[in-house]
Parts: C-alpha cells; sequence; structure tokens
C-alpha cells in the first residue's frame, strides 16, 4: 500500500471516513493519485491544502466522496479516489494549472512518478486533478 510522504491518510477522506479506517484510508485512494501528489507536492514547493477539516477548515469533501457526501456523484471521479481538489499557498489555481500541464508537456510528472494521463477542470477556483481512464497527456473540462 503506497502512503503519501506529503499527506496524511485525514487529509484525502471525510472525517467520517478517517475515524473508521484511519491510515487504511489510504486504501480507498488510487495510487497512482496518491504518487502524482507527492511529485506535484515536491515539484510546486508549497504547502498544498486538499481537505482541512482536521485543522477546523471548511474542505471536509475535496478528496474522497463516499454516498454519504453532499457532492457525492456515481459518475464523479472523487467517488472512485482518483480525484483530488487542492489549493496551493501564494498561487492562483490558475498558476498551478499552467505549471501542471508545462510538466505533463515536457515529461517531468511522467518520468518522477510514471502517471501518463491527468485531466484538470478549468474554469474553477481551485485545482481538480484526477487520474481517470483517459488519452494520455493533459485532458480538461469546465464545469
Amino acid at each position: 500500500m503506497y502512503q503519501c510522504k506529503h499527506f496524511k491518510a485525514y487529509e484525502l477522506v471525510s472525517k467520517s471516513i478517517y475515524e473508521k479506517r484511519g491510515n487504511k484510508a489510504y486504501q480507498c485512494m488510487d495510487e497512482r493519485l496518491l504518487q502524482l501528489l507527492d511529485t506535484l507536492r515536491e515539484l510546486l514547493g508549497a504547502p498544498m491544502t486538499i481537505n482541512s477539516w482536521q485543522w477546523g477548515g471548511n474542505r471536509k469533501e475535496s478528496g474522497l466522496r463516499t454516498p454519504e457526501s453532499s457532492y457525492y456523484s456515481n459518475t464523479s471521479q472523487h467517488s472512485y479516489g482518483r480525484a483530488v481538489d487542492f489549493l496551493v499557498e501564494g498561487m492562483t489555481a490558475d498558476e498551478v494549472r499552467e505549471l501542471i500541464i508545462g510538466w505533463m508537456r515536457d515529461g517531468t510528472i511522467q518520468e518522477l512518478c510514471g502517471v501518463e494521463s491527468i485531466t484538470l477542470e478549468l474554469g474553477v477556483s481551485w485545482v481538480h486533478i484526477d487520474v481517470r481512464n483517459n488519452d494520455a497527456g493533459v485532458n480538461s473540462f469546465y464545469p
């Protein structure tokens, strides 16, 4: 089981899932996504926030979403542990997306973690990234 170097399990799941599974909550997440998150954290060199409920923050459903989530959809990549939404300290979502696109195009991400395909959501104030089954390279969608 891959465990992130830069993200605790409670940052990836809801409070109720973490209370039930603890660190085994990593098993609910796609290993490709976990490796991608560690790679992005190292490349960005800045703190990334996914869920912040454990610190009293308002981000509670930005990782795995289960049927109890108000944002649950059975077609969402979040529901399968293949997507997260995040913020990066000191950067806008657009700036982060541009860096990610550049690192995918020049092969940096593929070389560092082996992820060949990512999907980004455009037009939102956070970064949505997922590792769904898609064409190689950068894919995108609008909300």
